[in-house]
């Protein structure tokens, strides 16, 4: 049997803990990874920067709940990649960077070697649940099983296993088997009671979720209807609670009304979010009511809001032996929240539109309704996706992609490859900004090349909108936030995809249907401000 060196046997370890696809640009000093790649069933997809490489594994992470995978060189194309590992990281998803580092005896020299850097893992570091260089190729099996047992079995995030280019070469000795991943921890009774005591006597009761209640829509669902309490979603837990339940506000604590209502809450049930700055675009956000807080993460029972009762486990679990202990107790929300209540704050939020958030109500509307509830929307930084995490309905968890905490821009077009490949058979369409599409427009080439169905809703205002209007209201001039763009018709042509120049409903209507049917990609630009959008 012949000895498989280093770089090929890992290849075919991932293998075996379920990677199906890699992203990655082959580098001299990555070549071994590929002879892995040659001999097993993993698929190669080839991005135009690694920054592509690092948001596509992120898409596939974010869609699918399996982690993304991505192969890069040293140096440059960690540095590249940094970004993307960045946004993983603040969203809480499964990301293996596999890189290569120079040769053993150069590490930490400074001797000048090709893509140097005196230390790789001090750069990933904070951006990684861990970050490891290997020196033998014995230390590799251990490492992924360390990287796949926190994406199974704690908050995932990104790891970043880096391989100097000598041991890559070097065969692989020892039995290089897949480790068992341990299940998630399940709560404490004593936790459970106390979150159950305090809901019992709460006489308005409002429930958060976030991205870590992403596998426990039904019984959270069940809980509300239970204590008949409105849920308020971040960007990352929309459509966990179908926004066909009428208690849903969708992920609109971004909204001053719903910000209004969260304080009047008496008691706050907290679930799988951080309750970030970034969801709601305020640093004080109005909570005075008490706090509980179920998450796996128990980092997060001692932050800016701190729990009251700390429930430490995952969601499912965790809200199901909620749900026992209150019925035990005999709980009934029937007259603790009005469905009056919830359709005022509605109304309200409608009311504070601007003109320009009213065009991209318009613009969503539409797109709902072409597209089928399980389709998935990744957004990039873009005003029209800011309107839409409160106005967008999501009727399935993992649907609505809008990566806030990082704050991004250029990631909705390689997400939603990453997203396209993991799950195939759905739907995936972008929301871009000009502004933002332009820094990985590049991976236009990647999603032709690939022949990915991916309408890419474009809305133009020929401006870095939110910057721009940032320095307007104080009164700082306009420099800087008007760069002169494309003509993206033209550079769809170029990149071998249509450019379409929406004029009218129908006509957008048509563009996105023909869209989701063709091979490729389509760009789909919406100028602002287009009289069809304005009432």
């Amino acid at each position: 049997m012949t000895t498989k060196t280093c770089g090929e046997a890992l290849m075919h370890l991932l293998e075996g803990y379920g990677v199906t696809t890699v992203f990655g640009i082959p580098g001299e000093h990555t070549l071994e990874l590929y002879r892995g790649i040659e001999g097993s069933n993993v698929r190669h997809v080839t991005p135009r920067n690694e920054q592509g490489a690092g948001f596509m594994a992120d898409g596939y992470g974010r869609a699918s709940g399996r982690p993304g995978v991505c192969t890069i060189i040293t140096g440059p194309g960690v540095t590249n990649a940094a970004t993307p590992i960045g946004q993983a990281y603040a969203d809480s998803i499964p990301m293996l960077v596999i890189s290569s580092a120079n040769d053993t005896p150069s590490l930490g020299k400074g001797w000048g070697r090709l893509h140097e850097t005196t230390d790789l893992c001090a750069i990933t570091a904070p951006i990684t649940a861990f970050s490891a260089m290997v020196h033998q190729p014995s230390e590799v099996p251990e490492l992924i099983a360390q990287a796949f047992t926190i994406f199974g079995s704690r908050r995932p995030r990104p790891v970043h296993i880096a391989i100097p280019i000598d041991v890559m070469e070097m065969p692989a000795t020892g039995d290089w088997n897949v480790c068992t991943v341990p299940d998630r921890p399940v709560p404490g009774v004593a936790a459970i009671a106390a979150a159950a005591d305090m809901l019992a006597q709460a006489a308005r009761p409002i429930l958060m979720v976030g991205g870590g209640a992403q596998g426990a829509g039904d019984c959270i669902t069940e809980l509300a209807e239970l204590l008949n309490a409105a849920v308020i979603s971040s960007n990352a837990g929309k459509g966990v609670v179908s926004d066909n339940n009428c208690l849903s506000l969708t992920g609109g604590v971004i909204s001053p009304a719903v910000q209004e209502y969260l304080g009047t809450a008496d008691v706050i049930l907290a679930i799988g979010t951080e309750i970030a700055e970034a969801d709601s675009f305020i640093y004080d956000l109005p909570v005075n009511g008490k706090m509980i807080r179920i998450d796996i993460d128990p980092a997060r029972f001692n932050d800016a809001f701190p729990a009251n009762v700390g429930v430490q486990g995952d969601a499912g679990p965790a809200v199901e032996m909620l749900l026992a202990e209150l019925r035990v107790r005999g709980v009934n929300g029937a007259n603790k929240t009005t469905l009056d209540d919830l359709t005022r704050v509605r109304a309200q939020q409608t009311a504070d539109f601007t003109p320009v958030e009213n065009q991209h109500c318009r613009l969503l509307s539409l797109i709902r309704d072409v597209l089928p509830d399980d389709a998935i929307i990744m957004g990039d930084i873009a005003q029209l996706v800011y309107t839409g995490t409160q106005v967008m309905p999501a009727y399935l968890p993992r649907t609505w992609f809008y990566p806030a905490g990082f704050g991004t821009l250029g990631c909705a077009l390689p997400d939603a490859i990453g997203a396209k490949i993991a799950l195939p058979e759905k739907d995936v369409i972008a929301l871009v900004g000009d502004g933002g599409f332009m820094f990985t427009v590049q991976e236009l080439a990647t999603a032709v090349e690939e022949e990915l169905t991916i309408p890419i809703i474009l809305w133009n205002n020929n401006s870095y909108a939110m910057i721009r209007d940032g320095m307007t209201k104080r009164d700082i001039p306009q420099i800087g936030v008007n760069p002169r763009n494309p003509d993206f018709l033209k550079l769809a042509d170029a990149f071998g995809c249509p450019g379409i120049l929406i004029q009218s409903a129908s006509a957008f209507d048509d563009a996105i249907r023909d869209a989701l049917t063709r091979k490729g990609p389509t760009i789909i630009m919406v100028m602002e401000d287009d009289p069809w959008l304005v009432a």
